[in-house]
């Protein structure tokens, strides 16, 4: 089974022509699936609910997406976060809409200015018909298929965004697996609480599994693990080992930062400059953290977090910077490193 989560801006009346919807929390998603090959091939898309009032669930979507969509309805400021909020991701690749407002109209030929201006150069405009994006989507998941293969097989990474305790079950995480494969009876390390478990059991879509891939959005019944060992935005891993007797040495698959090195890339659509003791947040794999800047100098950030933030050991994934009282409130994105 091959998931494409697709992060979208735009109207629940176009994500329900493209997929059918399933759950409405702080982020609304919806699923599609077919059958190809022989093998299901699912549409999951992924639509905050509390944008643009919240910054975070907008956020949260782009993380766990792959590729996007965004409809226009306006040419606005709330559009060009958006896009500064795209650009600043790993998503390369998704789709315009323009559906104006009733009475409105939309310059195409502005909209699609701005998104070359936010460097979203391969994404593609068009027309507001679901079937037809559904399609378009399906396309993509083809063009990225060995970069989702490569992923599963990349050391695990889970970022849980619900936890709660089932009757008959015990403690159960609900997250998306960002990398790797989870699966029945491996054992887990859980941070940034350092608690452990076993996988008692595996749900993805509903449906009762033995694994779980980068891609899917899981519940995992967890055994012997404490309530309070989980929270909204633990990161779920598989335990390091370091066995003598076979010289085996495998770390964890995300290295803790308290204090992080960043190389900043301003949004070109962003005039704030970051300096010392300011306090920007930090977006990265379902993580949403605060920290203060000790130093700031032109691009080069040295920041200290409130809470640790993990970062992939193995090809980490583009974190984007915020600071929620800017105009827009994304600054840019940045590449993370550990400060010695």
């Amino acid at each position: 089974m091959t998931v494409l989560n697709v992060a979208m801006f735009g109207s629940d009346e176009l994500a329900k022509e493209i997929a059918k919807a399933t759950d409405q929390r702080d982020v609304h998603t919806y699923v599609h699936k077919e059958t190809k090959d022989g093998a299901a091939k699912i549409i999951s898309i992924i639509r905050p609910a509390r944008y643009p009032e919240r910054l975070r669930p907008l956020l949260n979507a782009i993380s766990a997406g792959r590729v996007g969509i965004i409809e226009i309805n306006a040419i606005d400021a709330v559009l060009g976060e958006v896009l500064v909020a795209f650009a600043s991701s790993s998503i390369e690749h998704g789709i315009a809409v323009v559906k104006p407002k009733e009475g409105d109209w939309v310059d195409q030929e502005m909209a699609e200015k701005m998104f070359t201006q936010a460097g979203l150069t391969k994404w593609k405009f068009m027309a507001h018909d679901g079937l037809e994006i559904r399609d378009k989507l399906y396309d993509m998941m083809d063009d990225i298929e060995d970069e989702l293969a490569n992923s599963a097989t990349s050391p695990l990474v889970i970022s849980i965004d619900q936890h709660f305790n089932v009757k008959g079950i015990g403690l159960v995480a609900i997250g998306y697996v960002q990398c790797g494969t989870l699966r029945v009876h491996d054992e887990l390390h859980i941070l940034p609480s350092n608690g452990g478990g076993n996988t008692k059991s595996l749900q993805v879509m509903d449906d009762d599994v033995q694994s779980a891939q980068s891609g899917d959005r899981v519940g995992i019944a967890i055994r012997g693990a404490k309530d309070d060992s989980l929270s909204n935005g633990s990161i779920i891993v598989k335990p390091a080992i370091n066995d003598k007797k076979t010289n085996t040495h495998i770390p964890l698959s995300v290295v803790e930062h308290k204090i992080s090195k960043l190389a900043l890339k301003t949004s070109p659509f962003q005039k704030r400059i970051l300096a010392e003791g300011d306090v920007v947040h930090v977006s990265v794999d379902l993580q949403f953290t605060v920290g203060r800047i000790k130093s700031a100098i032109g691009g080069e950030l040295l920041v200290e977090w409130d809470s640790p933030v993990y970062i992939r050991r193995e090809d980490p994934t583009s974190a984007i910077i915020a600071q929620l009282d800017s105009k827009p409130r994304i600054i840019g994105s940045a590449v993370i490193e550990l400060s010695e």
